[in-house]
């Protein structure tokens, strides 16, 4: 599977970033993929599945940062906590949502209104 998504109009720095982060075992979503997913594939299952999930407040946060294309290690450093646990909220926002990876939970978050674009 993919472990990283660019729109075809990245600039070569962000192409340069996104490598890296993929190369050290990260994950990587650009915002502006992110809402182009959510144009064109979001599901309204999805929608109900952030509605009815009781995130906690900290899984909420992990969330917003994911939204705006954080990896792992930078959410981490946001949060002030170390990638182990930032990885163990990341899974509970999945199994939470029924989503099979970020970007399900993140086009979730999006059509929901849990997040805005911007």
């Amino acid at each position: 599977g993919a472990d990283g998504f660019l729109l075809k109009r990245a600039r070569p720095a962000e192409i340069v970033h996104a490598v890296r982060l993929v190369a050290e075992g990260e994950s990587l979503l650009f915002p502006a993929a992110v809402r182009q997913l959510a144009a064109e594939y979001g599901t309204d299952k999805a929608r109900a599945a952030l509605d009815r999930a009781a995130l906690t407040d900290r899984e909420a946060a992990v969330l917003r940062l994911m939204a705006r294309g954080l990896s792992n290690a930078e959410i981490a450093a946001t949060l002030v906590v170390g990638t182990e646990t930032v990885k163990s909220h990341v899974s509970s926002v999945l199994a939470k949502l029924g989503a099979r990876d970020r970007t399900q939970a993140v086009i979730a978050a999006y059509e929901s209104g849990f997040v805005a674009p911007g």
